[in-house]
């Protein structure tokens, strides 16, 4: 049996998805978002998938 895993077929990432991660993110920063951040690096990807 093999097991199928979250890496074996990736989702882009969507604005929504951004959205959601930018503003959890920012509720727990007091409003911003570091640069280096799972948000920042969310963000990068989603852009990157609407262009």
């Amino acid at each position: 049996m093999s097991k199928k895993t979250s890496a074996s077929k990736p989702k882009p990432m969507t604005q929504e998805a951004k959205a959601r991660i930018y503003q959890a993110t920012a509720s727990e920063n007091g409003g911003t978002i570091p640069a280096e951040s799972f948000a920042a690096r969310a963000a990068r990807a989603a852009d990157k998938t609407t262009k």
